[in-house]
Protein backbone atom coordinates (compact mmCIF):
# COMPACT_ATOMS: atom_id res chain seq x y z
CA UNK A 1 0.00 0.00 0.00
CA UNK A 2 1.54 3.53 -0.84
CA UNK A 3 -0.29 6.54 0.07
CA UNK A 4 -0.38 9.54 -2.33
CA UNK A 5 -2.15 12.93 -2.40
CA UNK A 6 -2.02 13.17 -6.57
CA UNK A 7 -2.50 16.24 -8.66
CA UNK A 8 -5.93 15.92 -10.24
CA UNK A 9 -5.68 14.64 -13.66
CA UNK A 10 -2.28 13.75 -13.34
CA UNK A 11 -0.98 11.99 -16.76
CA UNK A 12 1.99 9.39 -16.29
CA UNK A 13 4.69 9.33 -18.40
CA UNK A 14 4.66 7.68 -21.81
CA UNK A 15 6.52 4.60 -20.71
CA UNK A 16 4.70 3.38 -17.90
CA UNK A 17 1.73 1.01 -18.14
CA UNK A 18 -1.15 1.39 -20.32
CA UNK A 19 -3.66 3.80 -18.41
CA UNK A 20 -7.50 3.68 -17.32
CA UNK A 21 -9.26 6.96 -16.47
CA UNK A 22 -11.79 7.22 -14.14
CA UNK A 23 -12.78 9.76 -11.62
CA UNK A 24 -13.31 9.37 -8.08
CA UNK A 25 -17.14 9.97 -5.73
CA UNK A 26 -17.15 10.00 -2.17
CA UNK A 27 -19.88 10.81 -0.17
CA UNK A 28 -19.96 13.04 3.12
CA UNK A 29 -20.69 9.89 4.84
CA UNK A 30 -18.21 7.58 3.80
CA UNK A 31 -15.08 7.88 3.34
CA UNK A 32 -14.28 5.18 0.72
CA UNK A 33 -14.58 6.33 -3.05
CA UNK A 34 -17.01 3.81 -4.46
CA UNK A 35 -15.86 2.64 -7.89
CA UNK A 36 -17.78 0.83 -10.69
CA UNK A 37 -16.10 -0.30 -13.44
CA UNK A 38 -17.30 -1.20 -17.12
CA UNK A 39 -13.79 -3.19 -18.26
CA UNK A 40 -12.63 -5.33 -20.91
CA UNK A 41 -9.74 -7.24 -21.08
CA UNK A 42 -8.27 -9.42 -24.31
CA UNK A 43 -6.03 -11.08 -22.14
CA UNK A 44 -7.06 -15.37 -21.58
CA UNK A 45 -9.19 -15.74 -18.77
CA UNK A 46 -9.89 -12.02 -18.15
CA UNK A 47 -13.08 -9.66 -18.61
CA UNK A 48 -12.82 -6.13 -20.19
CA UNK A 49 -10.44 -4.05 -22.27
CA UNK A 50 -8.36 -2.47 -19.70
CA UNK A 51 -8.48 1.00 -21.95
CA UNK A 52 -11.88 1.13 -21.52
CA UNK A 53 -12.74 1.13 -17.63
CA UNK A 54 -15.02 3.64 -16.46
CA UNK A 55 -15.82 5.30 -13.15
CA UNK A 56 -18.20 7.49 -11.29
CA UNK A 57 -17.63 11.30 -11.53
CA UNK A 58 -16.48 13.29 -8.83
CA UNK A 59 -17.78 16.79 -8.46
CA UNK A 60 -14.15 17.80 -6.92
CA UNK A 61 -11.15 15.98 -8.60
CA UNK A 62 -10.25 12.92 -11.48
CA UNK A 63 -7.35 11.44 -11.43
CA UNK A 64 -5.49 9.02 -14.11
CA UNK A 65 -4.40 5.99 -12.68
CA UNK A 66 -2.26 2.62 -13.94
CA UNK A 67 -4.01 -0.12 -14.72
CA UNK A 68 -1.71 -3.26 -14.75
CA UNK A 69 -2.10 -5.55 -17.22
CA UNK A 70 -1.26 -9.78 -17.27
CA UNK A 71 2.21 -10.70 -17.83
CA UNK A 72 2.21 -12.91 -20.81
CA UNK A 73 4.52 -15.04 -18.99
CA UNK A 74 2.80 -15.51 -15.82
CA UNK A 75 -0.78 -16.87 -14.87
CA UNK A 76 -3.18 -14.07 -16.34
CA UNK A 77 -3.98 -11.40 -14.02
CA UNK A 78 -6.15 -8.33 -14.09
CA UNK A 79 -5.22 -5.13 -11.63
CA UNK A 80 -7.00 -1.88 -10.85
CA UNK A 81 -6.29 1.09 -8.23
CA UNK A 82 -9.19 1.33 -5.30
CA UNK A 83 -8.66 4.88 -4.02
CA UNK A 84 -10.09 5.57 -0.24
CA UNK A 85 -9.97 9.56 0.76
CA UNK A 86 -9.72 10.42 4.16
CA UNK A 87 -11.13 13.54 5.76
CA UNK A 88 -8.55 15.24 5.48
CA UNK A 89 -7.93 14.63 1.69
CA UNK A 90 -4.98 12.13 2.11
CA UNK A 91 -5.76 9.20 -0.69
CA UNK A 92 -4.95 5.70 -0.15
CA UNK A 93 -4.47 3.88 -3.11
CA UNK A 94 -4.59 -0.34 -3.47
CA UNK A 95 -4.29 -2.71 -6.04
CA UNK A 96 -7.23 -5.03 -6.73
CA UNK A 97 -6.68 -8.07 -8.76
CA UNK A 98 -10.67 -8.87 -10.87
CA UNK A 99 -9.07 -11.79 -12.69
CA UNK A 100 -11.75 -14.18 -13.31
CA UNK A 101 -12.10 -18.04 -12.92
CA UNK A 102 -11.43 -19.80 -16.14
CA UNK A 103 -13.94 -21.71 -15.21
CA UNK A 104 -16.01 -18.45 -16.17
CA UNK A 105 -14.14 -17.24 -18.33
CA UNK A 106 -14.62 -20.66 -20.39
CA UNK A 107 -18.33 -20.40 -20.29
CA UNK A 108 -20.07 -19.20 -23.83
CA UNK A 109 -23.34 -17.02 -22.97
CA UNK A 110 -27.02 -17.73 -24.26
CA UNK A 111 -27.67 -16.55 -27.33
CA UNK A 112 -31.61 -17.19 -26.25
CA UNK A 113 -30.22 -14.75 -22.93
CA UNK A 114 -28.74 -12.07 -24.30
CA UNK A 115 -31.41 -11.35 -27.32
CA UNK A 116 -33.80 -11.33 -24.92
CA UNK A 117 -32.03 -8.90 -22.54
CA UNK A 118 -30.97 -6.37 -25.97
CA UNK A 119 -34.73 -6.37 -26.75
CA UNK A 120 -36.00 -5.95 -23.23
CA UNK A 121 -33.33 -2.74 -22.64
CA UNK A 122 -34.36 -1.46 -26.26
CA UNK A 123 -37.93 -1.80 -24.60
CA UNK A 124 -36.88 0.09 -21.63
CA UNK A 125 -35.13 2.93 -23.65
CA UNK A 126 -38.42 3.31 -25.64
CA UNK A 127 -37.90 1.06 -28.66
CA UNK A 128 -41.25 -0.67 -29.70
CA UNK A 129 -39.44 -4.51 -29.89
CA UNK A 130 -41.42 -7.06 -30.58
CA UNK A 131 -39.84 -9.84 -28.35
CA UNK A 132 -40.35 -13.41 -29.66
CA UNK A 133 -36.76 -14.76 -28.02
CA UNK A 134 -37.80 -16.12 -25.03
CA UNK A 135 -38.87 -19.95 -24.58
CA UNK A 136 -41.54 -19.32 -22.05
CA UNK A 137 -45.51 -18.94 -22.28
CA UNK A 138 -47.71 -15.72 -22.02
CA UNK A 139 -49.96 -16.72 -19.71
CA UNK A 140 -50.36 -16.53 -16.09
CA UNK A 141 -50.07 -19.65 -14.03
CA UNK A 142 -53.63 -20.96 -13.42
CA UNK A 143 -54.91 -19.72 -10.45
CA UNK A 144 -55.20 -22.52 -8.66
CA UNK A 145 -51.45 -22.96 -8.94
CA UNK A 146 -51.05 -19.96 -7.67
CA UNK A 147 -53.63 -19.85 -4.72
CA UNK A 148 -51.58 -23.48 -3.38
CA UNK A 149 -48.33 -21.11 -3.56
CA UNK A 150 -50.03 -18.04 -1.56
CA UNK A 151 -51.56 -20.97 0.80
CA UNK A 152 -47.66 -22.53 1.40
CA UNK A 153 -46.96 -18.94 2.50
CA UNK A 154 -49.33 -17.95 4.93
CA UNK A 155 -49.17 -21.36 6.48
CA UNK A 156 -45.87 -21.04 7.37
CA UNK A 157 -44.49 -23.57 4.76
CA UNK A 158 -41.61 -21.83 3.70
CA UNK A 159 -38.86 -24.16 5.16
CA UNK A 160 -36.55 -26.67 3.41
CA UNK A 161 -38.19 -30.04 2.05
CA UNK A 162 -36.45 -33.45 1.99
CA UNK A 163 -33.41 -33.20 -0.33
CA UNK A 164 -35.26 -35.37 -2.87
CA UNK A 165 -38.76 -33.03 -2.40
CA UNK A 166 -41.73 -33.61 -0.62
CA UNK A 167 -42.97 -37.01 -0.37
CA UNK A 168 -46.45 -35.48 -1.23
CA UNK A 169 -44.77 -34.28 -4.30
CA UNK A 170 -43.25 -37.38 -5.47
CA UNK A 171 -46.29 -39.60 -4.70
CA UNK A 172 -48.33 -37.02 -6.89
CA UNK A 173 -45.77 -36.89 -10.13
CA UNK A 174 -45.68 -41.62 -9.42
CA UNK A 175 -49.33 -40.65 -10.36
CA UNK A 176 -48.78 -38.97 -13.49
CA UNK A 177 -46.57 -41.08 -14.95
CA UNK A 178 -48.54 -43.92 -14.41
CA UNK A 179 -51.63 -42.44 -15.86
CA UNK A 180 -50.19 -40.71 -18.31
CA UNK A 181 -47.49 -42.01 -19.84
CA UNK A 182 -47.36 -46.14 -18.41
CA UNK A 183 -44.36 -45.81 -16.77
CA UNK A 184 -44.63 -46.80 -12.97
CA UNK A 185 -42.50 -45.37 -10.04
CA UNK A 186 -41.97 -45.43 -6.42
CA UNK A 187 -41.09 -42.16 -4.72
CA UNK A 188 -37.75 -43.03 -3.75
CA UNK A 189 -37.07 -43.30 -7.67
CA UNK A 190 -37.99 -39.76 -8.06
CA UNK A 191 -35.88 -36.39 -7.73
CA UNK A 192 -37.44 -33.06 -7.72
CA UNK A 193 -35.14 -30.10 -8.37
CA UNK A 194 -35.04 -26.69 -9.47
CA UNK A 195 -35.95 -26.76 -12.88
CA UNK A 196 -35.08 -29.31 -15.94
CA UNK A 197 -31.99 -27.97 -16.87
CA UNK A 198 -30.96 -28.96 -13.15
CA UNK A 199 -32.35 -32.40 -13.54
CA UNK A 200 -30.30 -32.90 -16.88
CA UNK A 201 -26.85 -31.86 -15.07
CA UNK A 202 -27.52 -34.21 -12.48
CA UNK A 203 -28.33 -36.41 -14.36
CA UNK A 204 -25.00 -36.47 -16.63
CA UNK A 205 -22.99 -35.99 -13.25
CA UNK A 206 -24.08 -39.64 -12.11
CA UNK A 207 -23.62 -41.52 -14.79
CA UNK A 208 -20.52 -40.16 -16.91
CA UNK A 209 -17.16 -41.07 -16.81
CA UNK A 210 -13.94 -39.07 -18.24
CA UNK A 211 -13.73 -39.67 -21.86
CA UNK A 212 -17.67 -40.92 -21.90
CA UNK A 213 -19.66 -39.45 -25.08
CA UNK A 214 -22.99 -38.30 -25.08
CA UNK A 215 -24.64 -38.20 -28.22
CA UNK A 216 -26.85 -35.55 -29.03
CA UNK A 217 -29.38 -34.41 -32.16
CA UNK A 218 -27.87 -31.76 -33.98
CA UNK A 219 -30.97 -29.58 -34.20
CA UNK A 220 -31.44 -29.32 -30.59
CA UNK A 221 -31.76 -27.07 -27.23
CA UNK A 222 -27.99 -26.17 -27.36
CA UNK A 223 -27.55 -24.78 -23.25
CA UNK A 224 -27.71 -28.95 -22.75
CA UNK A 225 -24.61 -28.72 -24.81
CA UNK A 226 -23.57 -25.67 -23.02
CA UNK A 227 -23.66 -27.54 -19.94
CA UNK A 228 -22.30 -30.22 -20.74
CA UNK A 229 -19.24 -28.83 -22.42
CA UNK A 230 -18.62 -26.21 -19.21
CA UNK A 231 -18.14 -28.93 -16.60
CA UNK A 232 -14.49 -28.97 -15.34
CA UNK A 233 -12.18 -32.01 -16.10
CA UNK A 234 -10.83 -32.02 -12.67
CA UNK A 235 -10.90 -35.98 -11.56
CA UNK A 236 -14.54 -35.41 -9.89
CA UNK A 237 -16.31 -34.23 -12.61
CA UNK A 238 -14.51 -35.63 -15.77
CA UNK A 239 -15.14 -33.37 -19.42
CA UNK A 240 -16.99 -35.54 -21.36
CA UNK A 241 -17.66 -35.22 -25.57
CA UNK A 242 -20.92 -34.16 -26.82
CA UNK A 243 -21.32 -35.53 -30.10
CA UNK A 244 -24.17 -34.38 -32.79
CA UNK A 245 -25.93 -36.64 -34.81
CA UNK A 246 -27.37 -35.10 -37.98
CA UNK A 247 -30.63 -33.64 -38.45
CA UNK A 248 -32.62 -31.51 -41.49
CA UNK A 249 -35.36 -29.75 -42.64
CA UNK A 250 -36.75 -32.16 -45.05
CA UNK A 251 -36.90 -34.77 -42.10
CA UNK A 252 -38.84 -32.70 -39.67
CA UNK A 253 -35.34 -31.90 -37.66
CA UNK A 254 -36.19 -35.80 -36.83
CA UNK A 255 -33.40 -38.18 -35.87
CA UNK A 256 -32.29 -41.29 -38.42
CA UNK A 257 -32.36 -44.04 -36.70
CA UNK A 258 -29.35 -45.30 -38.96
CA UNK A 259 -27.56 -42.62 -38.63
CA UNK A 260 -27.88 -42.57 -34.98
CA UNK A 261 -26.29 -46.39 -35.33
CA UNK A 262 -23.46 -45.35 -37.16
CA UNK A 263 -22.42 -42.63 -34.65
CA UNK A 264 -22.45 -45.03 -31.51
CA UNK A 265 -18.93 -45.97 -30.28
CA UNK A 266 -18.22 -48.24 -27.36
CA UNK A 267 -17.24 -44.85 -25.50
CA UNK A 268 -21.12 -43.13 -25.74
CA UNK A 269 -22.62 -43.60 -22.44
CA UNK A 270 -25.52 -40.86 -23.22
CA UNK A 271 -28.35 -40.18 -25.62
CA UNK A 272 -30.43 -37.22 -24.74
CA UNK A 273 -33.35 -36.71 -26.58
CA UNK A 274 -36.27 -33.87 -26.20
CA UNK A 275 -39.59 -34.32 -28.02
CA UNK A 276 -41.75 -32.25 -28.28
CA UNK A 277 -38.52 -30.22 -29.63
CA UNK A 278 -37.11 -27.01 -28.69
CA UNK A 279 -36.47 -25.37 -31.10
CA UNK A 280 -37.92 -27.35 -33.75
CA UNK A 281 -41.47 -28.25 -32.59
CA UNK A 282 -40.90 -31.29 -33.80
CA UNK A 283 -42.98 -34.58 -31.96
CA UNK A 284 -40.95 -38.42 -32.52
CA UNK A 285 -43.97 -40.77 -33.69
CA UNK A 286 -43.76 -43.77 -31.09
CA UNK A 287 -42.80 -46.37 -34.26
CA UNK A 288 -39.74 -43.76 -34.73
CA UNK A 289 -38.72 -44.20 -31.10
CA UNK A 290 -39.33 -47.89 -31.11
CA UNK A 291 -36.48 -47.84 -33.51
CA UNK A 292 -34.23 -45.92 -31.77
CA UNK A 293 -34.71 -48.16 -28.87
CA UNK A 294 -33.95 -51.08 -30.57
CA UNK A 295 -30.77 -49.51 -31.60
CA UNK A 296 -29.85 -48.47 -27.64
CA UNK A 297 -30.75 -52.13 -26.59
CA UNK A 298 -28.02 -53.42 -28.65
CA UNK A 299 -25.56 -50.79 -26.70
CA UNK A 300 -24.95 -52.30 -22.77
CA UNK A 301 -23.76 -49.06 -21.76
CA UNK A 302 -26.00 -46.12 -23.82
CA UNK A 303 -28.27 -44.58 -21.11
CA UNK A 304 -31.14 -42.15 -22.30
CA UNK A 305 -32.24 -38.98 -20.73
CA UNK A 306 -35.68 -37.96 -22.26
CA UNK A 307 -36.35 -34.34 -21.95
CA UNK A 308 -40.27 -34.41 -21.93
CA UNK A 309 -40.86 -31.02 -21.02
CA UNK A 310 -43.27 -29.48 -23.61
CA UNK A 311 -45.10 -32.91 -23.16
CA UNK A 312 -48.83 -31.25 -23.23
CA UNK A 313 -47.78 -28.85 -25.80
CA UNK A 314 -48.45 -31.01 -28.74
CA UNK A 315 -51.70 -30.43 -31.51
CA UNK A 316 -53.33 -33.34 -32.65
CA UNK A 317 -53.33 -36.11 -34.56
CA UNK A 318 -49.24 -35.93 -33.21
CA UNK A 319 -49.15 -37.73 -29.67
CA UNK A 320 -46.23 -38.12 -26.90
CA UNK A 321 -44.66 -40.92 -26.10
CA UNK A 322 -42.39 -41.56 -22.97
CA UNK A 323 -39.39 -43.42 -24.25
CA UNK A 324 -39.24 -44.94 -20.85
CA UNK A 325 -42.37 -46.61 -21.74
CA UNK A 326 -40.88 -48.49 -24.58
CA UNK A 327 -39.79 -52.20 -24.23
CA UNK A 328 -36.83 -52.76 -22.29
CA UNK A 329 -35.95 -48.99 -22.19
CA UNK A 330 -37.17 -48.37 -18.50
CA UNK A 331 -33.87 -49.88 -16.65
CA UNK A 332 -31.92 -47.30 -19.36
CA UNK A 333 -33.90 -44.38 -19.36
CA UNK A 334 -33.99 -40.94 -17.20
CA UNK A 335 -37.07 -39.45 -17.54
CA UNK A 336 -36.81 -35.16 -17.42
CA UNK A 337 -39.54 -33.73 -16.70
CA UNK A 338 -41.05 -30.44 -15.07
CA UNK A 339 -43.89 -27.28 -14.54
CA UNK A 340 -42.41 -24.73 -16.33
CA UNK A 341 -44.10 -24.95 -19.85
CA UNK A 342 -47.42 -26.50 -19.79
CA UNK A 343 -48.11 -24.87 -16.87
CA UNK A 344 -46.62 -21.61 -17.43
CA UNK A 345 -44.48 -21.55 -14.13
CA UNK A 346 -41.18 -20.48 -15.71
CA UNK A 347 -40.34 -18.37 -12.49
CA UNK A 348 -41.43 -21.26 -9.64
CA UNK A 349 -38.82 -23.37 -11.01
CA UNK A 350 -39.38 -26.95 -10.25
CA UNK A 351 -38.63 -29.85 -12.12
CA UNK A 352 -38.21 -33.74 -11.96
CA UNK A 353 -36.39 -36.54 -12.72
CA UNK A 354 -37.68 -40.20 -12.78
CA UNK A 355 -35.71 -43.47 -13.17
CA UNK A 356 -34.04 -46.67 -11.68
CA UNK A 357 -33.38 -46.09 -8.09
CA UNK A 358 -29.33 -46.63 -8.25
CA UNK A 359 -29.13 -43.79 -10.66
CA UNK A 360 -31.94 -41.61 -8.79
CA UNK A 361 -30.42 -42.06 -6.06
CA UNK A 362 -26.87 -41.28 -7.27
CA UNK A 363 -28.39 -37.75 -8.79
CA UNK A 364 -29.97 -37.41 -5.27
CA UNK A 365 -26.69 -37.89 -3.94
CA UNK A 366 -25.35 -34.85 -5.97
CA UNK A 367 -28.24 -32.43 -5.75
CA UNK A 368 -27.72 -32.70 -1.76
CA UNK A 369 -23.87 -31.38 -2.59
CA UNK A 370 -23.86 -30.15 -6.41
CA UNK A 371 -21.70 -26.99 -5.79
CA UNK A 372 -19.43 -29.41 -3.63
CA UNK A 373 -19.25 -31.83 -6.63
CA UNK A 374 -18.36 -28.79 -9.18
CA UNK A 375 -15.15 -27.97 -6.91
CA UNK A 376 -17.52 -24.76 -5.84
CA UNK A 377 -16.88 -24.04 -1.97
CA UNK A 378 -20.50 -22.52 -1.28
CA UNK A 379 -24.00 -23.76 0.23
CA UNK A 380 -24.67 -27.64 -1.09
CA UNK A 381 -27.91 -26.72 -3.64
CA UNK A 382 -30.88 -29.16 -1.91
CA UNK A 383 -34.03 -29.51 -1.97
CA UNK A 384 -36.33 -26.99 -4.55
CA UNK A 385 -38.37 -24.94 -3.26
CA UNK A 386 -41.12 -26.04 -0.61
CA UNK A 387 -43.78 -23.41 -1.64
CA UNK A 388 -43.20 -24.35 -5.40
CA UNK A 389 -43.19 -27.96 -4.37
CA UNK A 390 -46.89 -26.85 -2.83
CA UNK A 391 -47.70 -25.35 -6.25
CA UNK A 392 -46.86 -28.72 -8.01
CA UNK A 393 -49.09 -30.80 -6.48
CA UNK A 394 -52.10 -28.32 -7.32
CA UNK A 395 -50.71 -28.58 -10.87
CA UNK A 396 -50.64 -32.53 -10.87
CA UNK A 397 -54.18 -32.26 -9.25
CA UNK A 398 -55.85 -30.11 -12.29
CA UNK A 399 -56.30 -33.58 -14.09
CA UNK A 400 -55.48 -35.42 -16.77
CA UNK A 401 -52.61 -33.53 -19.24
CA UNK A 402 -53.02 -30.40 -16.59
CA UNK A 403 -56.61 -30.46 -18.03
CA UNK A 404 -58.98 -27.57 -18.78
CA UNK A 405 -56.08 -24.72 -17.58
CA UNK A 406 -53.17 -26.68 -19.93
CA UNK A 407 -56.03 -27.65 -22.65
CA UNK A 408 -56.88 -23.68 -23.21
CA UNK A 409 -53.43 -22.18 -24.11
CA UNK A 410 -52.50 -25.69 -25.73
CA UNK A 411 -55.47 -23.81 -28.13
CA UNK A 412 -54.34 -20.74 -28.61
CA UNK A 413 -50.51 -21.91 -28.89
CA UNK A 414 -51.59 -23.98 -32.20
CA UNK A 415 -54.29 -20.81 -33.96
CA UNK A 416 -51.02 -19.23 -33.40
CA UNK A 417 -48.93 -21.85 -35.02
CA UNK A 418 -51.32 -22.28 -37.78
CA UNK A 419 -51.23 -18.22 -38.21
CA UNK A 420 -47.62 -18.04 -38.21
CA UNK A 421 -47.10 -21.40 -40.77
CA UNK A 422 -49.50 -19.91 -43.39
CA UNK A 423 -47.90 -16.29 -42.96
CA UNK A 424 -43.97 -17.41 -43.62
CA UNK A 425 -45.57 -20.38 -46.30
CA UNK A 426 -46.38 -17.67 -48.36
CA UNK A 427 -43.02 -15.73 -48.13
CA UNK A 428 -40.84 -16.45 -51.06
CA UNK A 429 -37.49 -18.16 -50.21
CA UNK A 430 -38.44 -19.78 -46.28
CA UNK A 431 -38.71 -23.01 -46.36
CA UNK A 432 -41.02 -24.49 -42.86
CA UNK A 433 -41.12 -27.68 -41.03
CA UNK A 434 -44.88 -27.73 -39.18
CA UNK A 435 -44.33 -28.02 -35.75
CA UNK A 436 -46.41 -30.79 -33.78
CA UNK A 437 -45.79 -29.28 -30.23
CA UNK A 438 -43.82 -27.16 -28.33
CA UNK A 439 -44.48 -23.11 -29.37
CA UNK A 440 -41.72 -22.27 -31.57
CA UNK A 441 -41.06 -22.05 -35.58
CA UNK A 442 -37.62 -23.08 -37.07
CA UNK A 443 -37.72 -21.86 -40.66
CA UNK A 444 -34.99 -22.08 -43.04
CA UNK A 445 -33.99 -18.47 -44.13
CA UNK A 446 -30.61 -19.18 -45.98
CA UNK A 447 -31.81 -17.71 -49.39
CA UNK A 448 -31.41 -13.95 -47.89
CA UNK A 449 -28.23 -15.08 -47.06
CA UNK A 450 -25.51 -12.96 -49.11
CA UNK A 451 -27.67 -10.06 -49.52
CA UNK A 452 -26.91 -6.51 -48.25
CA UNK A 453 -28.93 -4.34 -46.63
CA UNK A 454 -28.58 -0.38 -46.99
CA UNK A 455 -27.65 1.47 -43.59
CA UNK A 456 -26.03 -2.29 -42.06
CA UNK A 457 -24.49 -4.28 -44.19
CA UNK A 458 -23.87 -7.99 -45.46
CA UNK A 459 -26.49 -11.01 -44.54
CA UNK A 460 -24.30 -13.36 -43.38
CA UNK A 461 -25.53 -16.11 -40.93
CA UNK A 462 -28.58 -16.66 -38.88
CA UNK A 463 -26.87 -14.62 -36.58
CA UNK A 464 -26.49 -11.20 -38.70
CA UNK A 465 -30.40 -11.85 -40.10
CA UNK A 466 -31.59 -11.89 -36.72
CA UNK A 467 -29.35 -8.91 -35.51
CA UNK A 468 -30.69 -6.69 -38.58
CA UNK A 469 -34.68 -8.29 -38.30
CA UNK A 470 -33.79 -6.32 -34.30
CA UNK A 471 -32.07 -3.36 -35.90
CA UNK A 472 -34.61 -3.29 -38.95
CA UNK A 473 -37.75 -4.75 -38.00
CA UNK A 474 -37.80 -3.97 -34.26
CA UNK A 475 -38.77 -7.67 -33.96
CA UNK A 476 -36.50 -10.05 -31.59
CA UNK A 477 -35.47 -13.71 -32.63
CA UNK A 478 -33.22 -16.76 -31.83
CA UNK A 479 -30.37 -17.49 -34.59
CA UNK A 480 -30.66 -20.93 -35.68
CA UNK A 481 -26.85 -21.15 -34.78
CA UNK A 482 -27.48 -21.28 -31.42
CA UNK A 483 -29.12 -24.37 -32.10
CA UNK A 484 -27.00 -26.14 -34.21
CA UNK A 485 -28.57 -24.96 -37.53
CA UNK A 486 -27.09 -21.92 -38.71
CA UNK A 487 -29.22 -22.07 -41.88
CA UNK A 488 -32.23 -21.56 -38.94
CA UNK A 489 -33.81 -18.64 -37.31
CA UNK A 490 -36.40 -19.28 -33.93
CA UNK A 491 -39.61 -17.86 -33.86
CA UNK A 492 -41.16 -18.15 -30.21
CA UNK A 493 -45.36 -17.58 -30.95
CA UNK A 494 -45.52 -17.76 -27.03
CA UNK A 495 -47.48 -14.32 -27.84
CA UNK A 496 -51.09 -13.19 -28.58
CA UNK A 497 -52.13 -13.28 -32.07
CA UNK A 498 -52.20 -9.38 -32.33
CA UNK A 499 -48.84 -9.37 -31.38
CA UNK A 500 -47.74 -12.39 -33.68
CA UNK A 501 -49.42 -10.59 -36.67
CA UNK A 502 -47.79 -7.31 -35.86
CA UNK A 503 -44.07 -9.11 -35.79
CA UNK A 504 -45.17 -10.91 -39.29
CA UNK A 505 -45.65 -7.88 -40.92
CA UNK A 506 -42.56 -6.28 -40.05
CA UNK A 507 -40.40 -9.47 -40.47
CA UNK A 508 -42.15 -9.61 -43.96
CA UNK A 509 -41.34 -6.31 -44.43
CA UNK A 510 -37.28 -6.45 -43.96
CA UNK A 511 -36.95 -9.41 -45.84
CA UNK A 512 -38.82 -7.98 -48.60
CA UNK A 513 -36.38 -5.04 -48.66
CA UNK A 514 -33.51 -7.79 -48.48
CA UNK A 515 -34.86 -9.87 -51.90
CA UNK A 516 -35.44 -6.33 -53.61
CA UNK A 517 -31.79 -5.48 -52.70
CA UNK A 518 -30.29 -8.61 -53.94
CA UNK A 519 -32.26 -8.64 -57.25
CA UNK A 520 -31.66 -5.17 -57.90
CA UNK A 521 -27.95 -6.12 -57.22
CA UNK A 522 -28.01 -8.55 -59.57
CA UNK A 523 -29.42 -6.81 -62.29
CA UNK A 524 -26.74 -4.19 -62.15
Amino acid sequence: MRKNNPTPTETPPPHQTPMAAFSLQTSSSSSIARLSSQTRFSGADLGPDPKSIGFPSHPRSSLVLPLKLPNSKSRSRAVVMAVAVSGNDQTQITEVDISLSPRVNSVKPSKTVAITDQATALVQAGVPVIRLAAGEPDFDTPSVIAEAGINAIREGYTRYTPNAGTLELRQAICHKLKEENGISYTPDQIVVSNGAKQSIVQAVLAVCSPGDEIRTVLVEWKETNAILGELPGNGKVSRCNTCDSSTSISDNFLLDPKLLESKLTEKSRLLILCSPSNPTGSVYPKKLLQEIAQIVARHPRLLVISDEIYEHIIYTPATHTSFASLPGMWERTLTVNGFSKAFAMTGWRLGYLAGPKHFVAACGKIQSQLLIVLNIVLKNVQSASSISQKAGVAALGLGYAGGEAVSIMVKAFRERRDFLVKSFGELSGVKISEPKGAFYLFIDVSSYYGTEAEGFGKIENSESLCRYLLDKGQVALVPGDAFGDDTCIRISYAASLTTLQAAVERIKKALVTLKFGLVRKLNR
